[in-house]
């Protein structure tokens, strides 16, 4: 048996074992549009799992991480999904923050930040978008200046759909720190305490009536001096290393989702009579073709992220549409007062969202068109 196959069985069983135990009812809780179920066990989960050594596992050892191979993370977040295992709370942190650091921090910042988030004790959120900068991540305005005793960073501005900073100890901001800057220059990427005085964190109503993202605003709000992933000023290169990590093995398990929602409509058709039409044949076909070559291309490991982003997004939400338009009339009517959605629903409202955040489809497709293909770039105002 191969490396591989051994991790994968190792993980598996760890799975069944501990989910047929006493976190059995977690099983398919939390995810988008429900990230609010049972956030205390699903944290409770988490830990369990880092103290089994569980969480980080791409992470190199000496960081607290097993070193899995990238063939070894797929198994590990394939088998996670096809467990039905509950959505993770510390994604930010284990996959976007972590290895931001390790790539970029200072010994000084593995050593603080690292361990407690290979041990899920510190929640991480991303302070990038802001209401007017959204895809257009350059022009952020939120500023940062170092304070007269020069031994911290001065935050002030506003940050938008900043997901779980109802729930996180810290985030990592894309700041102005050079006055006078613009576009890519002058930024800085900080890491920023939300528990303080000068953090208010506002939830937003989603389509789904749930809040899962929120308004982050910085009044004065301050973290060390030292608490500056890179350089100060270049902070872009960063942010953008970030975006990459975002994207990276961990999409093969949603995969996995989508599969198991693709199904699952396959069912609803058969049941509901839908499945006798053909354009809902057609339309189930595309999504299953779709799906596979998705699948086909991700595997080999070397697709580019704008690229990964889009056509994700863009097959999802096609799969909400196809699940209204298979449910009929029904697909109308909440479950109940005030507003109780169905999962079908709430697939479809939430996935309207998949190609707008983490770069909309249309600054994706203008990344592809000038970095990937070489075309002109967009002309600009």
């Amino acid at each position: 048996m191969s490396s591989v196959e051994e991790f994968r069985t190792e993980i598996r069983n760890w799975l069944r074992d501990q989910l047929g135990g006493e976190f059995a009812e977690l099983k398919g809780r939390g995810g988008p549009g429900r990230e609010h179920e049972a956030f205390a066990e699903r944290l409770a989960w988490e830990r369990h799992m880092a103290a089994h050594g569980w969480t980080c596992v791409g992470w190199p050892e000496e960081y607290g991480g097993r070193g899995a191979s990238v063939a070894e993370q797929i198994a590990f977040h394939e088998e996670y999904a096809l467990a039905d295992a509950p959505a993770r709370v510390n994604h930010i942190g284990e996959q976007l923050l972590g290895p931001t650091l390790i790539a970029y921090g200072t010994e000084e910042q593995k050593a603080r930040f690292l361990p407690p988030i290979v041990a899920v004790e510190e929640l991480w959120c991303q302070g990038y978008s802001e209401p007017d900068a959204g895809s257009d991540l350059a022009n952020v305005r939120t500023r940062a200046a170092l304070s007269p005793e020069g031994d911290a960073w001065v935050v002030n501005g506003q940050k938008i759909w900043t997901s779980l900073a109802h729930e996180s100890q810290w985030c990592f901001v894309v700041a102005r720190s050079e006055p006078g800057s613009r576009r890519h220059a002058g930024l800085s990427y900080l890491l920023v305490p939300m528990d303080q005085p000068g953090v208010e964190v506002r939830p937003i109503v989603q389509l789904t009536g749930t809040s899962e993202f929120n308004e982050v605003f910085f009044d004065d709000a301050r973290t060390d001096a030292s608490h500056v992933v890179g350089e100060p000023g270049d902070g872009w290169s960063v942010a953008m290393a970030t975006l990459g990590f975002e994207r990276g093995v961990s999409t093969l398990g949603q995969q996995v989702g989508f599969r198991r929602e693709l199904e699952s409509l396959v069912e609803v058709a058969r049941r509901n009579g839908a499945l006798a039409e053909p354009r809902v044949q057609e339309g189930l076909v595309r999504a299953w073709t779709g799906l596979e070559a998705m699948r086909a291309h991700f595997r080999r490991g070397d697709v580019e992220p704008s690229v990964a982003k889009t056509y994700w997004a863009t097959w999802h939400r096609d799969l909400g549409e196809l699940a209204m338009e298979i449910r009929g009339a029904a697909s109308l009517l909440a479950e109940s007062a005030p507003y109780e959605l169905d999962d079908w629903q709430r697939l479809f409202l939430f996935s309207r969202a998949d190609t707008i955040y983490a770069g909309s489809d249309e600054i994706q497709r203008n990344i592809i068109a000038e970095r990937v293909l070489g075309l002109p770039k967009e002309a600009r105002a």
